[in-house]
Order: C-alpha cells, then structure tokens, then sequence
C-alpha cells in the first residue's frame, strides 16, 4: 500500500460552496422524486381513464369482471412498457436529474411487471372471452385471432417474451453486449404491434375520447422520444462534429486509448465522469455502438477514451483504424463533480473503471488536502492510467493509495489477502468517510462490496455515487 500526497499547489479555480451543492442536490431530488412519482402515477391514469369511459360499469357478471380485469391488467402493463422506452430514450432532462443508471435500474425493475400484465391480459381476456361463449378458454385462442389486428398483438406479446428472457441476468451472460442489443431493439417492434389493436378492439378506446387521446399522445411522446434523442440528434450531433480517428495507442495488454479529433467538441459540455455511446465506422465495427466513458476533459479539437478488450465488440473497437469516422450519442449520466454535496471527497476505484475517474478528477474543483483516492487492481499490470491519476492528484494537492492484487478468499471481501489479515477497512483510508462524498467505479461484484461497507460506516445515501462497469 503506497501513499502518494500531493505538493504542488493547484491553480486557482472557483468553488463552489457546499452549502450551493447541497442546495443544488435538493433541487435535483425534488425533480427526481417528481419524476418517478409522475412515471408510475401514469399507470393510475391508464386505469382511471378506462374506469371513467364506461369500464366502472362493465364488472356485473363475472365473465364481465374478468374481462374487465384483463383489459386493466393490459393497459397498466402496456402503460410500463411506454414508460421503459422513454426511459431509454436518454431524454437530457431525465438523464441530468435523475442520472443514467437511476433511469435504467427503473427501467428494468418495470421489465417482469409489465410482461406479468401483459401476460394476465391474454389470461383473462380468454377466461372472459371463454365464459360468455361457453368455451374453453384454449379454444378461445382461434376466434380471437380471427378479430382484425389480433394476430399483430400476439407477435408483439411473444417478441416481449423473447426480449424479457434475455434480459434475466443469468441468460444475459450468455449473450455478447451486441447480440442482447440488437435482440432488446424487439422491444421496440413489440410495442409497435400492440397498438393497433388496442386502439380498433372491442370499443375501449373511442373515437374522440380523453381515453384515447391520452394513449395517442403516449405512444407519440415515447417513440418521438426514441426517434429524438437515440437517433435525430445523435445523427446532426456527429455530422457537425466531425470525429475522426486519430491515435489509437496501446497503454496495456489489451488496453488502448483511443484519441479522436473534431470541430467545436467544447460545445457538448461534457463533464468530466460522463460517457458516450460510441459508433465506429469501421468494417468490423459499424453495426454495433458501445457505452464507454471519456478519458480526458476533451479539448475543442480532440477527445480521448481508454478501452479494454473484454470480448468481440471491444476487441474490435481497440483495433479500428486510424482514420475511421465516428458517430456518438451523448454525453450522459451524473457521474460529476457536480453531484457533490458534502465537505471531503472519497474515491474508490478498480481496473477499467479508472478512465470515467481520471476524467473527473481532472474536472472537478478540489481544495488542497479535501480528496482522498484509493486506486484498485489485481494485477501490476491492471494500473491503466494510474500514472495519470497520480500526476493530478499531485497538481491539486490530493492523496493518493495504491491496492494491489487479488481479493482475499475469506469472507466476500473488496481488499488483497494481506490487507483483510490486517484488519484494513474502508475507514482506514477514509476517516472522514460520512463527511466526505464517495464516488465508485468498477466491476459491479466488487463495487457492491464497497458500497455495503461504506453504507455500514453510516454513509449517507445521497453521498454515494456509483457507476457500474456492467450492462
């Protein structure tokens, strides 16, 4: 374990005071409570507007009420999945308040409800179906794909099926970041084969009514969304910036940075910490696009990523050849410096999830002696950047731990054998921990160990900010 503190002084930069964080933290909360109440409180509409156009009247006999039911059950979970793409959509407001992996942590706990629904929709709608025809329901099957726009909504159900399967984790694995990708973009094609059924069967939605606007507007708000912001601005966004491929040097086995020049790049106002979604257009490389973080604060005319090779799509991405045009969305997530709220600064970091640190770390506004920075590896030759991270952590005047190799194999620890057999504990390094926001970045396994610990040290929740090297 090395200690490295920093002696140079830094130059002069604004602060902001904590009390202007902390107040600018509340400001944010409120918007971000606002929002997840409106999202779900979306889904109380959906039933409410059905319950008002007649649906209140439509539960007297019980073929009636399981009908009803159904019908409920198929506008709520219809209701979350509009909600899950317009999560993804990576809307800036809802990407600047309540952050990127809030949004999709939400977006993806809305995932087996809203498949539960659907699925309960089909259920009782055949019960229901089945009762008033004195039928089994099974053979209920038949008539109703007989009714115009039916057939369109089973193929959407049995695509959500597939996409819903392949997002449980254990089944993810299985599949590389790029073919769960191009499976998840069903989802899309689901939702799309849902709607004409919804608006022509069985009278629900009537012409002219609240109902049905309500639902129009929805589905406008969520695909215009989508259409936005996943493709109309990122397409104009890379045309004006030009980027280009300039360097792409080797920093480690499998490791390279790759530099890329442009036009006008200080007019993203990227933060340091935020990420991009990259496209190469490269023979290897342009159909699919990946998340990665900056290296660097860019410059007007250039802009820096470090990537690790962990599997086709990366390994692709570090050989692209100079001169390859790039295309990105972005930048994303809160990740930043202006997240802080509290007087000290505590940074854990581990492996790759250096580069979103090193970025941040050269953005943010440090005090001399206010930042503490522990730098996590494996392996000697795991230290990516980390001769970066230590330079600026001189230049402002921050301390700096080095954590070298593997976990220790007693308990589910985060720490090297020989630092757990010492009693070395998060608190070691970082005794003003409750005092301090802790910034988190790495595998997820071992993040989460982190985090448990520093919550068990009495952390506050809004003095945590993590982000997770996982999909």
């Amino acid at each position: 374990m090395n200690n490295v503190i920093g002696t140079e002084h830094p130059t002069e930069r604004r602060f902001t005071p904590a009390s202007a964080r902390r107040t600018a933290h509340r400001r944010r909360m409120r918007k971000s409570d606002a929002m997840i109440v409106s999202l779900w409180g979306s889904a109380a509409a959906a039933a409410a507007l059905f319950l008002a156009y007649g649906g209140a009247g439509k539960f007297g006999t019980p073929a009636d009420a399981i009908s009803s039911l159904g019908i409920v059950a198929g506008l709520i979970g219809t209701d979350f999945i509009l909600v899950m793409l317009v999560l993804a959509a990576r809307i800036p407001l809802i990407d600047r308040t309540v952050g990127h992996d809030r949004a999709i942590a939400v977006h993806r706990s809305l995932g087996k409800p809203a498949l539960y629904l659907l699925l309960g929709h089909g259920v009782l709608l055949l019960i229901g179906y089945g009762l008033v025809s004195r039928i089994n329901p099974i053979a209920e099957i038949g008539p109703m794909l007989a009714i115009p726009d039916m057939p369109l909504a089973f193929i959407g159900l049995s695509l959500l099926i597939v996409v819903a399967i392949t997002s449980v984790v254990a089944v993810r694995k299985k599949f590389s970041y790029e073919g769960w990708h191009l499976v998840h973009l069903l989802s899309y094609v689901s939702v799309a084969f849902g709607l004409p059924h919804q608006l022509s069967v069985g009278g629900i939605l009537a012409s002219g009514s609240l109902e049905r606007a309500y639902w129009i507007c929805f589905y406008i708000f969520a695909f215009g969304s989508i259409a936005t912001f996943r493709f109309a601005k990122p397409f104009f966004s890379s045309i004006r910036h030009r980027l280009r491929v300039e360097s792409v040097d080797q920093i480690a086995p499998g490791v390279v940075s790759i530099t890329m020049s442009g036009k006008h790049l200080r007019s993203l106002r990227s933060a340091g910490g935020q990420f991009f979604v990259w496209l190469f257009w490269s023979e290897h490389t342009w159909w699919h696009s990946h998340p990665i973080s900056l290296s660097s604060i860019p410059t007007d005319a250039t802009v820096r990523i470090t990537v690790r090779n962990l599997g086709a799509g990366s390994n692709s991405i570090t050989q692209v050849p100079i001169g390859t045009r790039v295309w990105f969305e972005g930048p994303y997530g809160v990740f930043t410096d202006a997240g802080r709220t509290a007087p000290n600064l505590a940074v854990v970091v581990a492996g790759i999830g250096i580069t979103p640190v090193r970025a941040f770390l050269e953005d943010a506004n440090i005090r001399p002696g206010e930042a503490t920075i522990l730098l996590r590896a494996s392996t000697v030759e795991e230290t990516y950047l980390w001769d970066e991270v230590i330079e600026l952590a001189r230049s402002k005047g921050a301390t700096v731990y080095t954590m070298v190799g593997g976990r220790a194999r007693s308990g589910r620890q985060w720490m090297t054998e020989n630092d757990s057999r010492r009693g070395v504990t998060l608190a070691s390094f970082f005794p003003k921990i409750t005092e301090s926001d802790l910034y988190l970045c790495g595998p997820t396994g071992w993040l989460d160990l982190v985090e448990s610990e520093a919550r068990g040290l009495g952390i506050a929740e809004h003095q945590l900010h993590t982000e997770r090297f996982d999909w």
